[in-house]
């Protein structure tokens, strides 16, 4: 029986994705959230588990980050200067799928009968080489698929908001389920190589499942080969390009922010619930009921956006957060008053990742119009390195202020600098993250110019032919 035919959204723009199409599009996301969950559980693992120091912990994830800041980009210009009439992305979710099961699983793995240098090290490498290596060559393709995909920002904003739920789940699962799973199995680092286990298999199914619903069929970024060298541009003139685009720097900070934010969630929540609260099973509950605001947030972001756009959408939500931290200093000891504002936190933080995507589809948009190309994979690394830094910065901000506060894990009673450190990463710094998202969104102003961009955009490739074939017709003359 033939499919019913797909109609056109509201701007007369052919939709080309069906529900089952949003669903396989949305796996790769939860796989690379699972990625970053994880790495936002490894301080307390680290730390409590295999008994390092939380100082060098966080200083090994800052220095991993700093190679890694490099590799986005270096990944972008590879996938752009693919050849053409090849297909440029899909195929590195297929080439990776193993690769990061296998350095999930390697994660918890840590010797146990070496020296703490030698743990470092360990760590360093399979931190590096699942993030830097391994989650760069997964998220910076499957970033621009959301772009190649389709043409329809209706279409566009339904992957980012399916993309968005699945990556939710998976951190969700990581933070409800990690620490009180982990205690059912035994609690040792045993216990942990089992869930990495667990996330490594799903992890690879989730991958396969993607790259098999994943088209590039957006005829709006078709190109023929004789035109693709218009993107075929040095790195160094590519990279200077980008962050002449204010647009596209604007994404990168918010990336940054957002990220950091959620990395902090994943890293610090279990410190708060074991010394402040007294016992680490009550971050399970306090996941559980995050799932509340959660489902609100994916129900009411899509009226949101059709009330207010897509800008005004996420300033409401940024001040939202920033004002629900505020208020936890009241009392930041009370566990029902500070799980209810950590429920507008989490609420606050789901339009942006629904919206990201979108975000940077419109800088792609600017590129093209102020500079005649459109740089996709090299400007979605904007949303792969804001993610892969800013949750690695989120995990290195705990440890180091634990570090700060001379934590032990196995001390008898909280001291105050402990708790100072834990209220800092947990309340302070999530304050200042949502205040600077804040501000920055209150500059972009892309949104309400879009139309006009893609009417200069059309006019410019419709006069493009008429000016090729007036040079050819005066060579043709002499």
């Amino acid at each position: 029986m033939a499919k019913k035919p797909l109609g056109k959204d509201k701007f007369g723009i052919q939709k080309v994705m069906r529900v089952g199409d949003y669903f396989g599009d949305s796996l790769g996301q939860f796989s690379l959230n699972a990625i970053s969950g994880l790495v936002g559980q490894l301080t307390y693992f680290y730390t409590d588990k295999v008994g390092l120091a939380a100082g060098a912990v966080a200083t090994a994830f800052m220095l991993t980050k700093i190679l890694d800041a490099f590799t986005d980009l270096i990944m972008g210009n590879i996938i752009d200067h693919t050849k053409p009439g090849k297909e440029k992305y899909r195929p590195w979710l297929l080439k990776m799928a193993v690769p990061a099961a296998l350095l999930i699983i390697l994660l918890f793995t840590v010797p146990a009968n070496v020296s703490p240098t030698l743990q470092i090290i360990y760590m360093f490498l399979t931190n590096f080489l699942l993030t830097a290596v391994i989650y760069t060559a997964i998220a910076v393709p499957y970033s621009a698929i959301q772009v190649v995909r389709t043409a329809s920002q209706e279409e566009r904003g339904t992957m980012g908001t399916f993309r968005a739920a699945a990556g939710y789940v998976s951190g969700m699962i990581i933070a409800v389920l990690t620490i009180p799973l982990t205690n059912i199995l035994g609690g040792d680092q045993g216990a942990w190589i089992k869930y990495g286990f667990g996330f490594g298999l799903a992890a690879l199914l989730c991958l396969l499942l993607c790259y098999a619903r994943s088209k590039e069929t957006n005829p709006a970024a078709e190109v023929k080969p004789e035109e693709d060298e218009e993107e075929q541009i040095p790195f160094g003139e590519a990279v200077g390009k980008l962050f002449r685009n204010k647009y596209w720097v604007m994404v990168l900070v918010l990336s940054l922010c957002a990220n950091v934010t959620y990395g902090l969630a994943n890293s610090a929540g279990t410190y708060y619930a074991k010394w402040i609260y007294g016992n680490d099973n009550l971050i399970g509950i306090q996941g559980a009921i995050g799932m509340i605001p959660t489902l609100l947030g994916f129900i009411l972001v899509g009226p949101m956006i059709k009330k207010m756009g897509v800008t005004k959408t996420l300033r409401v939500s940024f001040f939202l957060g920033m004002a629900a931290n505020v208020l936890r200093l009241l009392n930041p000891y009370h566990f029902w008053m500070n799980t209810i504002l950590g429920c507008f936190g989490t609420f606050s933080n789901i339009p942006m990742m629904c919206l990201l995507g979108v975000l940077t589809a419109m800088s792609i948009d600017y590129n093209e119009y102020q500079f005649g190309q459109r740089m996709v994979a090299r400007s979605q690394s904007a949303a792969s390195f804001g993610c892969k830094v800013g949750t690695g910065v989120g995990a290195s901000l705990v440890g180091w202020c634990l570090g700060i506060a001379s934590y032990d894990p196995n001390a008898a009673a909280l001291t105050a600098g402990t708790k100072y450190a834990i209220f800092t990463f947990n309340i302070y710094i999530p304050i200042i993250l949502f205040a600077v998202m804040f501000f920055v969104s209150l500059k972009f102003d892309l949104e309400k110019r879009m139309p006009e961009i893609h009417a200069k955009i059309a006019e410019r490739k419709a006069a493009a032919p008429c000016r090729a074939a007036r040079d050819f017709s005066g060579t043709a003359g002499a």
